[in-house]
């Protein structure tokens, strides 16, 4: 089926990310893996390419270009050359930390802040996760308490995505210790690199995203100006419920690249590898896997551009952004466990991209919101419309 998402001047953007890839990330693949981390390098060559916030205002150093096709097509180049690390990087960047700076942000931390995430100048992070809350983010315990002009925030994060090199992190902290207070009850707030009292933890050792820096935070008395509260005042979840379905949608959308770039190396695969005197390919219970396979990737894909359409208009609801990123990695993951399998032991073998696929995948039905909340949200709103 043909796809007809992108036009002639995201055609022409897919060349020059296609170049930088080439150039800039390909010949690091491996160095990243072994040191556990992405070297700040490809983070300015990425600004100047202008591969990070794209959306971002003019006076603020982006190209104000608020289409996530952009981002899309950044995902399904670095997903062609299994840099997942750096994908979820850059997404973790452009498609969570930057919106947050120009929805939420003064014009001070604008000016402050954009410039430099655009520019690849500085790393960003989003603390919201913490040792006993997850996707109940009601759970949060970590405080910020007012004194004087400032906020005293104290507390613990834990699995935070570029925790290790971000040079600012948006933390969620609860700024009303009464119970009854509910989604009121929280705030957002930006700790900078050097406050005193932010220490960083454990660079997390994971199952996979070698490269991608994840780290335990610690706010111990970090005292923080009245100027760094980002957003209102106990409107912390609301802000983070507005900030989600784009959230998700990139989550999605890097789903989608990663199994179409290991289904299509599975592919090839089945009809270079022979048994049995044929292709493995040929055999009935191989070509009725390629062909569920690459059904439901373009089912997917179809709901997914949709999704991306919607999004750019301003209309796509949570509850459509969690079918997305539940149904796209959950898929993903499906898509590339039988990869795996039709590989035979070779799809166990790291020098094989379907295996480091494998070991990359297993998190994105977690993060963002598991699978599990997914269903919940779309399930809460079917009884909703259903009452």
């Amino acid at each position: 089926m043909r796809r007809s998402l992108y036009e002639e001047e995201h055609q022409a953007y897919r060349s020059l990310v296609r170049t930088f890839v080439e150039r800039e990330v390909v010949p690091k693949l491996d160095k990243w893996d072994e040191a556990r981390l992405i070297d700040r390098e490809v983070w300015l060559a990425a600004g100047r390419q202008g591969l990070l916030g794209i959306s971002v205002p003019e006076a603020f150093g982006g190209a104000g270009l608020e289409d996530f096709r952009y981002p899309m097509v950044v995902a399904e180049e670095l997903a062609d050359v299994g840099a997942t690390a750096l994908l979820s990087s850059f997404g973790l960047q452009s498609d969570i930390v930057i919106p947050y700076f120009v929805s939420l942000g003064s014009e001070q931390q604008k000016a402050q802040w954009l410039p430099k995430l655009v520019a690849g100048e500085a790393i960003g992070a989003i603390a919201m996760t913490e040792p006993g809350a997850g996707s109940d983010l009601q759970g949060i315990r970590a405080t910020a308490v007012r004194d004087g002009e400032h906020w005293v925030i104290e507390g613990q994060k834990t699995f935070i995505s570029s925790g290790i090199q971000a040079d600012v992190v948006i933390v969620v902290a609860r700024t009303n210790p009464d119970s009854a207070a509910g989604a009121k009850a929280f705030s957002l707030f930006l700790v900078e690199r050097n406050m005193p009292g932010f220490v960083r933890g454990r660079k997390l050792d994971k199952v996979g995203l070698h490269a991608q820096d994840t780290s335990e935070l610690f706010f111990e008395g970090v005292r923080v100006p009245g100027t760094n509260l980002l957003g209102e005042e106990g409107k912390g979840f609301y802000h983070l419920m507005q900030n989600l379905p784009l959230e998700r949608m990139s989550i999605a959308a890097s789903a989608m690249a990663s199994a179409d770039v290991t289904f299509a190396q599975t592919r090839r695969y089945c009809f270079e590898r022979k048994a049995f005197g044929k292709a493995i390919g040929e055999l009935q219970v191989n070509k009725f896997a390629l062909a569920e396979m690459e059904t439901e990737l373009d089912v997917t894909r179809s709901y997914l551009d949709a999704a991306v359409l919607e999004l750019n208009a301003g209309h796509l609801s949570a509850v459509d952004a969690a079918k997305a990123k539940w149904w796209a990695t959950e898929l993903q993951k499906r898509v590339i466990d039988r990869c795996v399998q039709l590989h035979g032991g070779y799809g166990y073998m790291l020098e094989y991209p379907v295996a480091r696929a494998y070991i990359d995948a297993r998190i994105q039905t977690i993060y963002g919101g598991t699978s599990e909340v997914m269903k919940e949200i779309i399930g809460r709103d079917i009884a909703r419309r259903a009452g």
